[in-house]
């Protein structure tokens, strides 16, 4: 992976509805913070929340963006989510494919 390349990561999210993980989605992709969202709804989560176990239907939100776009996408996804404690993870690209990974570059305001 090229040195310009590096710095792109997948950006890890859930919500409650396909209606708020568009919203996320537009939001993040008119301020030039992620490339591409996916969303893929159908997952259903299990998880403790304040000492009781959960189960709900949530849609899963996979974002490519650069690490410089990290902060203004984490503060914008918090304050358009309607979780008190919502789901965001970073993870690393460690390859992929040059042309992709440039497009997501240039696509973002890293």
């Amino acid at each position: 992976m090229g040195e310009k390349n590096s710095n792109i990561v997948m950006v890890y999210g859930t919500c409650p509805s396909l209606e708020v993980a568009k919203k996320l989605a537009k939001a993040m992709l008119e301020a030039r913070l992620v490339a591409c969202v996916n969303l893929l709804p159908g997952m259903l989560s299990l998880y403790r929340w304040q000492g009781v176990m959960e189960e709900e239907s949530e849609i899963l939100l996979l974002a490519k963006t650069q690490r410089a776009c990290l902060e203004p996408l984490k503060s914008l996804y918090a304050e358009l989510h309607p979780y008190d404690e919502p789901a965001l993870v970073v993870l690393p690209v460690t390859d992929g494919l040059e042309g992709f990974l440039g497009w997501v570059a240039g696509e973002t305001n890293g």
